[in-house]
Order: structure tokens, then C-alpha cells, then sequence
């Protein structure tokens, strides 16, 4: 990803789906994505597991530093969540259209409509 421009901030989250969508159809060797996908669902799977689990120590460190600390494991955490989403081939706009689906749910409700 280095060699891309650096997106807007309001367009990071596509540009970055955009960059792991073209390494799927055109994956350089020396790629940390490749590396991914060429792991599949079980190795992404790992990474998103071990990223969660940052997440959430990162949350429970305090003042500054804790909070600067979280901003960087969230963004590990949604790249390889956007890895496996290319990996299986969905669109960040189908994730999207399921949120926007959600508004206006409440999560209770939402959830309970699931188990039916």
C-alpha cells in the first residue's frame, strides 16, 4: 500500500478496500495481502482474532498514550477485516448496505429477528 496515494480521510476505508481488491486479482509476490489470501480464511482468520484481542487491551490502557494506542490497533484490526471481506469477495458497499439496512433497529429487535 505504500506505493498508493494517500487517500482523503473520508475516503480511506474504500481506498483501502479498493487497494486489497486489486492485490485479489492482482497480487504482487512480495505482499502482505498475498501473504494473507494465499492463507485463506483460516490464517486471515488468526490475524483478526489476534488483532481483536489488541483491540481490547489496547481499550483498557489508560490516558493518552491508551487512547493513541487503540486508534492504531482498530486500524490493524478493520485492514484485516477488510482482507477476509476481499478474501470471500464482498464488496465494503454490500457491508454498508447491511448497516444502513440496521438503522433505525433497535439492536434488540434487530437481533431477536435473526433467531426466528
Amino acid at each position: 500500500m505504500s506505493d498508493s496515494p494517500k487517500p482523503q480521510s473520508s475516503a480511506v476505508l474504500a481506498q483501502l478496500m479498493a487497494v486489497i481488491e486489486d492485490r485479489k486479482q492482482n497480487p504482487p509476490e512480495k505482499s502482505y495481502t498475498t501473504k494473507l489470501f494465499n492463507g485463506g480464511v483460516e490464517k486471515i482468520g488468526e490475524k483478526i482474532t489476534e488483532e481483536a484481542a489488541e483491540v481490547v487491551e489496547a481499550a483498557g490502557e489508560p490516558g493518552t498514550e491508551g487512547r493513541d494506542h487503540l486508534i492504531y490497533e482498530s486500524a490493524d484490526l478493520i485492514y484485516h477485516l477488510f482482507v477476509m471481506l476481499g478474501h470471500k469477495e464482498i464488496a465494503l458497499a454490500e457491508v454498508e448496505a447491511e448497516l444502513a439496512r440496521r438503522f433505525g433497529i433497535s439492536g434488540i429487535d434487530e437481533k431477536a429477528a435473526r433467531s426466528n
